[in-house]
C-alpha cells in the first residue's frame, strides 16, 4: 500500500459511500419538487441505507472468494447507472426505489477497506485502514456540502448526474491501479453468507464491537437527519446550499479522527474508544441548549464527528485485526450492522422530530451516549480485548 494507492482507495471509497447522502440536505427541495411531505422525504435516506445494508450483506463477502479488482469496478459502474436513474426520476416512488438500488450497488468502499488491510503491513495496518475509513467518513460529510452547492446552482437532479460522472472516472483509475487479485478462499456462496452470521453468533468480541458501532452510527444519522430539518425551518430558514456547508465542519472532525488509526497501532484503541463515547454524550448535552444558536451547533457538529468517526476507525481496526482470512466477512458484519443502525437512526429522527422537535432529538442522543459508555465500560476488560477469533470462519 503506497501513499498514492492509499489515497486512491480513500477517495474512491469516500465517493462510493457519499452516494448514500446526496439527498440529506436536499430533503425539502426534493419533497417540494416531487410533491411529498417532509416526513416522507426522510424515508429517502432510510431507503438508501437499507439498500446499502443489503448490498453489504449479499455482495461484500464475495471479496474473500473472487477477484476484488473486478468486483470493485463492476459495482462502481453499476452505481453510476443507478445514479443516472436517480437524476431522471419522474416521481417520488421511483426515486425511493432508485435510491434503494443505489444503496445496494454503491458498496465499493467496503470492498476496498478490507483489501487495504490485506495489502498493508502489520505495523501500518491501523494507519492505512484509518486513512481509508477517514476517506469514507469524509465522503459522507463532503457529500452534504457538495450536494447543497451543486443543487443551489443546478437543482437536485444535477447532483446525481455529476456523481455518476465522478464514479465512472474513479472506476477507471481503480482498474488501472490494481492488478488482478486472486481469491483468498474457495467457498460456495451459500456457505460464504452463512459464515458471516456464524462468526457473529460464535464470537463475543465481534458481537460487542458491533453493539458499539451500531449505536454509534444510529447516533450519527439521528443527528444529521434532524439537523437538516432544524436548519431548514425557523429560526434559521437556511437554503440547501447553506445547510450543505455544515458538512465542512464535519470534515474537520474527520481529519482529526484519522489519527485514531495511529492510536490503534500504539495499543491505545480501547481507552480512546471510551473517550470518544464521552464526547458523544457531551455533544448531545450541548445540543440540548443549542437549538437557536448557530455557533453552538457548529461546536456540536465538530465534537460529534470527531467522536463518531474516531470510534468508527478504532472499532473497524480492532475487528479487521481479528482474522486475515475472513476480513471481507468481518467487514460485512460490521458495515451491515452499522447501516441497519443508520437506517433506524434516520427513521427515528423523522418520528422524533414530528413528536418533539430538537429537544426530543437531543434526549435520544444523550440516551445513546449513555448506552455506548455502558457497553464500552463492561467490555473493555473482557470481550473487547480479544486479538484474534477463537475459530476461523
Amino acid at each position: 500500500m503506497t501513499r498514492g494507492l492509499t489515497l486512491l482507495f480513500a477517495v474512491a471509497a469516500g465517493a462510493a459511500v457519499g452516494n448514500l447522502y446526496w439527498a440529506q440536505p436536499l430533503l425539502e427541495a426534493i419533497a417540494g419538487d416531487l410533491h411529498a411531505s417532509a416526513a416522507a422525504a426522510g424515508w429517502l435516506v432510510t431507503a438508501t441505507q437499507l439498500g446499502y445494508a443489503i448490498g453489504i450483506l449479499l455482495v461484500v463477502p464475495l471479496g474473500d472468494v473472487v477477484d476484488r479488482r473486478r468486483l470493485t469496478v463492476l459495482m462502481m459502474l453499476a452505481s453510476a447507472v443507478v445514479l443516472v436513474a436517480c437524476a431522471l426520476a419522474p416521481s417520488f416512488a421511483f426515486l425511493l426505489v432508485a435510491l434503494c438500488l443505489l444503496g445496494i450497488t454503491t458498496i465499493a468502499g467496503q470492498i476496498l477497506t478490507p483489501l487495504a488491510g490485506d495489502l498493508a503491513r502489520d505495523a501500518d495496518r491501523g494507519r492505512i485502514v484509518g486513512t481509508v475509513v477517514a476517506g469514507i467518513l469524509t465522503g459522507i460529510l463532503a457529500s452534504r456540502t457538495i450536494s447543497g452547492l451543486v443543487a443551489g446552482l443546478g437543482g437536485w437532479r444535477a447532483v446525481y448526474a455529476a456523481a455518476a460522472v465522478a464514479v465512472v472516472v474513479l472506476a477507471g483509475l481503480v482498474w488501472r491501479a490494481l492488478p488482478p487479485l486472486a481469491p483468498k478462499a474457495r467457498v460456495s456462496y451459500s456457505k460464504l453468507l452463512a459464515s458471516v452470521g456464524a462468526v457473529v453468533v460464535r464470537e463475543r468480541p465481534v458481537r460487542w464491537t458491533l453493539a458499539l458501532s451500531t449505536a454509534g452510527f444510529a447516533t450519527f444519522t439521528l443527528f444529521w437527519t434532524s439537523l437538516t430539518f432544524l436548519l431548514a425551518g425557523p429560526p434559521f430558514n437556511y437554503p440547501v446550499s447553506a445547510i450543505g456547508l455544515f458538512g465542512l465542519i464535519g470534515i474537520a472532525g474527520a481529519v482529526t479522527a484519522q489519527r485514531a488509526g495511529r492510536l490503534h497501532d500504539r495499543g491505545w484503541s480501547l481507552p480512546a474508544t471510551g473517550i470518544a463515547w464521552a464526547l458523544v454524550l457531551a455533544s448531545f448535552v450541548i445540543a440540548a441548549f443549542s437549538g437557536a444558536s448557530v455557533w453552538m451547533l457548529v461546536a456540536v457538529v465538530f465534537l460529534l464527528d470527531v467522536a463518531i468517526q474516531g470510534q468508527n476507525v478504532l472499532n473497524q481496526s480492532r475487528l479487521l485485526a481479528l482474522s486475515h482470512e475472513a476480513r471481507s466477512r468481518l467487514n460485512t458484519a460490521y458495515v451491515t450492522a452499522n447501516f441497519i443502525g443508520g437506517a433506524i437512526g434516520s427513521a427515528v429522527a423523522a418520528l422524533l422530530w414530528s413528536a418533539g422537535g430538537w429537544t426530543a432529538i437531543a434526549i435520544a442522543g444523550i440516551v445513546l451516549g449513555c448506552f455506548g459508555l455502558c457497553v464500552w465500560s463492561l467490555g473493555r476488560k473482557g470481550p473487547l480485548t480479544a486479538t484474534k477469533l477463537a475459530e476461523n470462519p
